[in-house]
């Protein structure tokens, strides 16, 4: 059944990628982004690749009258909210800010929510909630004890989430826990584009594979990990978005409050990224090791046979997929959007 859609943070990476799905399923979406990390370039080429519409709204989480007023207005069956600042590192220098935009803006949402009858919230978390004491693969009920502001903040919310629930019977919500995204739509017209210095593996990777940087840093060589780099649980952003979208079909049979990993349960190191990227682009990478970076765990990984059991939802592309679809973009679109 089509549903009218919210989506915070649409014109992001993940956003942009999740539209694409949604209007595949004939869903309605209005997209409320304040474009800080985001693209309005990407959202015409998500209709383009659809052959279908979607209304935009620029704005930012933070403002709680516009948020409002956007809400109200598009009387959405429910949000899906991606909004907010998201760079571990970043968020060990500058917390503050973390915890004002990623806390502060997400109640803003709920609300801005209890003004409709819009009582349905499909939350974008992040497995950096559970820190390093957990044994991997993770499960959803393991230990909480996230290293970073970043990760802080996401449990903050899931937990909001959690006494909002209980608040109402009429309330629902999904927290889904990502392990880490990359690549890109494989038809290159959309992908990651960071606004400056990329924060993540695998754009800054491709950056250098086509010149536009020197080399690429691994913060880490001495992990307790076959090579001694990280290991990550990598999902392609297509699967991790047909995630979203399995979430929205099913969000009214699960639990009223519901965790779910989105991940593959296989683990990669930094070094068997690259490899692989290499391999499917015929580049070789230079690289430079050092230090390890604040708030990175050595191994994160998923367990995902709830979201599997739950969603009907097992993601489909490997790493070489993710390799051969980010280079198509990187070499696509050279400067971004």
């Amino acid at each position: 059944m089509s549903k009218k859609v919210f989506v915070t943070g649409g014109a992001g990476y993940i956003g942009s990628h999740t539209c694409v799905e949604l209007l595949k399923s004939n869903h309605s979406i209005m997209v409320y982004d304040n474009l800080s990390n985001g693209s309005l370039e990407a959202l015409k080429r998500v209709e383009t690749l659809t052959n279908k519409k979607l209304k935009f709204v620029e704005g930012d989480i933070c403002n709680f009258d516009f948020l409002e007023q956007s809400i109200c207005e598009f009387q959405p069956d429910i949000v899906l909210h991606f909004a907010g600042l998201k760079a571990v590192g970043e968020s060990v220098t500058d917390p503050l800010r973390y915890y004002e935009v990623n806390l502060k803006g997400s109640l803003n949402i709920l609300g801005a929510m209890s003004l409709t009858k819009c009582n349905k919230l499909v939350f974008s978390s992040s497995a950096t909630v559970y820190g390093d004491k957990n044994v991997p693969p993770y499960k959803e009920t393991g230990q909480l004890q996230p290293v970073s502001p970043y990760g802080r903040t996401k449990l903050i919310f899931e937990q909001i989430l959690q006494d909002w629930v209980k608040s109402d019977k009429k309330h629902r919500a999904i927290a889904l826990r990502y392990f880490n995204p990359v690549g890109a739509h494989e038809s290159g017209m959309i992908g990651e584009n960071p606004q400056d210095k990329p924060d993540n593996l695998m754009p800054f990777l491709a950056q250098v594979a086509c010149k536009k940087r020197q080399y690429l840093s691994i913060f880490g060589i001495d992990y307790p990990t076959k090579d001694g780099t990280g290991v990550r649980d990598f999902i392609h952003v297509t699967d991790l978005a047909l995630g979203h979208a399995k979430a929205i079909e099913k969000i009214e049979r699960l639990e009223r409050f519901q965790i779910l990993n989105l991940g593959t349960g296989k683990g990669t190191t930094v070094l068997e990224l690259i490899k692989s990227f290499e391999t499917s682009t015929g580049i070789k990478v230079p690289l430079r090791f050092v230090a390890r970076r604040a708030g990175d765990v050595a191994i994160s990984l998923a367990d995902p046979t709830e979201a599997e059991n739950l969603l009907n939802f097992k993601c489909e592309k490997t790493i070489q997929d993710m390799c051969v679809d980010e280079w198509n973009w990187q070499t696509k679109n050279p400067n971004g959007y």
